[in-house]
């Protein structure tokens, strides 16, 4: 018996966002779902508009599961995560013990499938990986745009804070994904429709 799919599930009981008031509480699960379909539209702009060579299914794998250990770990706040290099260092570390837990709750003969998934080697994968980490940064300043649209203040400086941080990395696939994409997420269903 395998009980890696079952901690897998409860990814759906981890908040994400833990230091703000939010309107609405968003779990790890349904930001990976985010961070896949926005991953996989940067690598399909890379691919298509910038003549890029980017792996969609591994973009689409890494994104998926590129959470997962925080079923083991929960969600650790951003401020408190990157506070200084001692703190970002010791939770890469719980990360790395997280992740090989969970591998080592698959079968062997399956167990090599995932090993790239929950290895947190950002050089195995550098392009997708780092697309990941783009969409991350996107879907972030998506839920401050939600927030702040519901009134929720609370998201105003970190909204700012993340916008920079994209756009300061001033990458072709990510601006094109902001300029044609983003702006719709300020509108009403009706004003969608």
């Amino acid at each position: 018996m395998s009980n890696f799919f079952a901690y897998l599930s409860r990814m759906k009981h981890i908040k994400r966002w833990g230091l703000m008031r939010n309107t609405w509480e968003e779990n790890i699960q349904e930001h990976s779902l985010q961070v896949a379909m926005i991953a996989h539209a940067l690598a399909i702009i890379n691919n298509k508009k910038f003549g890029g060579n980017v792996d969609l299914k591994s973009v689409l794998e890494l994104a998926v599961y590129h959470e997962a250990s925080e079923v083991i770990t929960g969600d650790l706040a951003t401020p408190i995560k990157y506070f200084n290099k001692e703190i970002k260092k010791a939770y890469k570390e719980i990360e790395v013990v997280a992740n090989t837990k969970l591998l080592d709750m698959l079968p062997e003969e399956i167990k090599d499938e995932y090993r790239h998934l929950l290895s947190n080697n950002e050089s195995s994968n550098e392009l997708e990986y780092k697309i990941v980490k783009q969409a991350d940064k996107i879907c972030a300043y998506l839920k401050c745009v939600e927030e702040l649209r519901t009134g929720n203040n609370e998201f105003e400086k970190a909204k700012d804070s993340i916008y920079n941080g994209i756009i300061e990395k001033n990458d072709p696939a990510v601006n094109y994904f902001m300029e044609k994409f983003v702006p719709a997420f300020d509108l009403t269903l009706d004003e969608l429709n």
